[in-house]
């Protein structure tokens, strides 16, 4: 494997992550039929989730009439239409949730104030809600539907428009709808709803920016921690281990590899920045796993900087006493750091071709290691022969 190879593998992941789009999918509102004589005079395909709302606004009594349709993500899964009067996301949202029974098959609708992510449990919704159904729609794939109609908020109604989010899960357990994914059509479902219909071509005016600035924000993170920890940590600790064994690099080696380390630092605190950053913003979605990686990466990657400050002479008696600390640290970061690429890729959910760059990129690495393992050793065999063979002076 040659460099050319690396410089592809490594290229490719960073613009695959980089430019890595939410996926749009959408069904149309002419192939809708379902129960009922009531009149919708407006319909939007949603552009995410295979999502249709059909809807009628009553200005007179600002009584919002819906009809909200999507497949579960998984057969015997949920879907789920909300209001959310404070804000754009889920957070705060006044959901109604439908999903079939698995004994009886028959769809029922469970109302959810979401206070925060980790608050899924049935509840009364801000607002009033009434004719509250659900139904499976007939040669639909499997999708369900909602029947209801809401009261909308005064101060909602007197905008004339309220930010809609929608969303499909895997199943329900106990009573509690198990979690939704959290890829690029998940992440993108919000927007603004138009109650008058007046502005169909633009139905989810707001839903677009939110979503693909969080999914953006993840990418940089990721791009930045793979670069980091999983990539120029890994080649600084190469150039210390196999550049020192030829005379004519030293000193060269030593600079090579404290800068490649550095710049390695300074991403890294960039990406786990970001992580923080993320978090905070997603309220009650906790990867604990890689944020705790992170955490320790972070902490003994800063121990590693200020350690070269305390770095002995060469013939210093506590020199070997600090390289057995460098050196273990090191390999720390080393493993610690590929790891959490790995645990970040399956939480961002892309493409398996991402994760499979990044798996060529590290095979390359390793297989360039295993080679230059092989010549260190017989370099540094051969020297001790040499010394060994070596006629002594009279």
């Amino acid at each position: 494997m040659d460099s050319s190879y690396l410089r592809i593998s490594l290229s490719f992941l960073f613009w695959a992550l980089l430019l890595s789009p939410a996926v749009s999918q959408s069904s149309s509102c002419s192939s809708q039929t379902f129960s009922g004589v009531k009149s919708y005079p407006h319909c939007l395909d949603l552009p995410d989730l295979k999502a249709i709302l059909h809807y009628s606004y009553d200005a007179s009594n600002t009584t919002l009439a819906v009809v909200f349709s999507a497949p579960p993500s998984k057969p015997g899964g949920w879907i789920a239409w909300a209001i959310n009067p404070k804000s754009t996301g889920m957070a705060g949202s006044q959901a109604l949730v439908a999903s079939k029974d698995p004994s009886t098959g028959v769809a029922s609708v469970t109302t959810l104030n979401i206070v925060s992510y980790s608050s899924l449990v049935p509840s009364k919704l801000s607002f009033d809600v009434w004719d509250v159904k659900a139904e499976e729609a007939a040669n639909d794939g499997g999708a369900l539907r909602i029947f209801a109609k809401v009261k909308v908020p005064a101060d909602l109604a007197a905008s004339g428009k309220v930010n809609q989010v929608w969303q499909v899960g895997p199943g329900v357990s106990n009573g509690r709808i198990q979690a939704h994914d959290f890829s690029g059509p998940n992440l993108n479902s919000v927007g603004s709803l138009d109650l008058t219909g007046t502005t169909p071509g633009v139905p989810v005016s707001g839903g677009g920016g939110a979503g693909n600035s969080r999914i953006h924000k993840r990418n940089i993170h990721g791009i930045l921690n793979a670069v980091s920890w999983g990539l120029l940590f890994p080649i600084g600790a190469m150039i210390a281990r196999y550049m020192r064994i030829f005379e004519s690099a030293d000193p060269a080696w030593f600079y090579l590899h404290v800068s490649c380390q550095f710049s390695a630092y300074v991403i890294g605190v960039a990406g786990w920045a970001t992580g923080l950053k993320l978090g905070s913003e997603s309220k009650g979605i906790q990867y604990n796993t890689h944020r705790n990686i992170g955490i320790s990466l972070f902490s003994i990657a800063t121990l590693q900087m200020f350690a070269m400050l305390l770095r002995p002479r060469k013939d210093h008696k506590f020199r070997f006493v600090w390289n057995i600390y460098h050196h273990g640290v090191g390999y720390s970061i080393l493993i610690l750091g590929i790891i959490n690429v790995f645990k970040g890729l399956s939480i961002l959910n892309p493409k398996h071709t991402y994760k499979t760059a990044y798996i060529a990129v590290i095979g390359t690495l390793g297989g360039i290691t295993l080679l230059l393992e092989v010549v260190t050793w017989v370099i540094v065999l051969k020297r001790k022969s040499a010394k060994s063979t070596k006629p002594l002076k009279a």
